[in-house]
C-alpha cells in the first residue's frame, strides 16, 4: 500500500475540499465536483503506479469532459481564463473561479502541474496525436508567447467588461466555445509543425503563468537517486516537457515545466527516480 500513497493523499485533499466546501456554501455541487474530480484524478495516478498502460488518457477523458461538456456547455461557465477573470471581477464564486484557485493557483503548491498531466481538455486530446516524444529540446525564448497570450486575454475581457457589461454573460459563452476551437486549432497545428503533441503546454497556454510560479515550490516532485542512477538519460528522452530530471541542483525550476505524468519513473531502468 506503501507505493499508492500519493493517489491516496491526494484523494484525501480533494476529498476535504469537497466536503468543507459543502458545508461552507451549503451546497452539494461541491461535494459531487470535488469527489468526482478527486477520484478519478486519484485513480489515474494509481494505474499508473500499477503500469496500466493508458491509465493518464482514460483520465484526462473522465476529468477533461466534464469541465468542457457539463461544466462548460451544459452549465454554460466560461472555463477559459477570461472566465475566471470574469467570475473574479463579479465576485461570483462558482465552478469556474473555483477551479481556477484549486487547480491552477493554489493547488500547485501541492501538486504541481498535475493539472496539465491528468485533467486538461486541450492536451487530452493532443496527447493522442503520434509525437509524445519530442524529437527536440524546447525553444525556450517561444516560451514568452505564454505571457502575450495572458496580456491579450486580460486585455480581452476588460475591454468586454467595460464597454459589453449588459450582454457579457452571453459572450462569456460564445468566447469559450470559440477559444477552444482557437486552442484545439493551434494545439493541432503545431503538434504536428514541431512534432510535439505538448507544443501548446510550451509556447501557447496562458495558464501557465499561473502554474509555473506556484509549481516551483510544489511539495509533489520528482527527486533522483543518485546512486543508483546510471545516467542513461532515458528519461530526459523520454520527458514530454523536455525536463531534465537528474538535475538535482535546479530541480525546482526543473518542476514548473513537469506535468506529473510519471513516465519518468515508470520507464527507469534502475527505479533511480521517485
Amino acid at each position: 500500500m506503501k507505493r499508492f500513497s500519493l493517489p491516496i493523499i491526494l484523494f484525501l485533499i480533494f476529498e476535504t475540499t469537497a466536503i468543507a466546501l459543502w458545508l461552507l456554501r451549503d451546497n452539494i455541487f461541491y461535494l459531487y465536483n470535488f469527489t468526482y474530480i478527486g477520484f478519478f484524478v486519484s485513480l489515474g495516478i494509481g494505474l499508473l503506479i500499477a503500469k496500466y498502460k493508458n491509465a493518464r488518457i482514460i483520465m484526462q477523458f473522465f476529468v477533461g469532459l466534464y469541465m468542457l461538456v457539463y461544466l462548460g456547455i451544459i452549465c454554460r461557465e466560461n472555463m477559459q481564463i477570461e472566465g475566471f477573470f470574469y467570475y473574479m471581477a463579479i465576485g461570483v464564486f462558482e465552478a469556474a473561479a473555483i477551479h481556477y484557485l484549486v487547480a491552477k493557483i493554489a493547488g500547485p503548491f501541492i501538486f504541481g502541474r498535475g493539472w496539465c498531466g491528468y485533467a486538461c481538455w486541450t492536451v487530452m486530446i493532443l496527447d493522442l496525436f503520434p509525437y509524445k516524444t519530442p524529437q527536440k529540446q524546447p525553444v525556450k525564448k517561444l516560451g514568452l508567447l505564454r505571457v502575450a497570450i495572458f496580456a491579450l486575454s486580460l486585455i480581452y475581457f476588460l475591454i468586454i467588461f467595460t464597454c459589453y457589461r449588459e450582454s457579457i454573460g452571453k459572450i462569456m459563452f460564445i468566447s469559450f466555445i470559440a477559444g477552444n476551437i482557437i486552442y484545439y486549432s493551434v494545439g493541432i497545428l503545431f503538434a504536428y509543425l514541431f512534432k510535439d503533441n505538448r507544443a501548446f503546454c510550451k509556447y501557447f497556454c496562458p495558464i501557465t503563468i499561473f502554474l509555473k510560479p506556484a509549481s516551483y515550490f510544489s511539495i509533489i516532485r520528482r527527486k533522483v537517486n543518485e546512486e543508483k542512477c546510471i545516467s542513461c538519460n532515458k528519461c530526459k528522452r523520454i520527458c514530454p516537457m523536455g525536463v531534465d530530471m537528474l538535475d538535482n541542483r535546479f530541480s525546482r525550476k526543473n518542476g514548473t515545466e513537469c506535468i506529473q505524468c510519471m513516465k519518468c519513473v515508470i520507464e527507469c531502468p534502475e527505479q533511480a527516480l521517485s
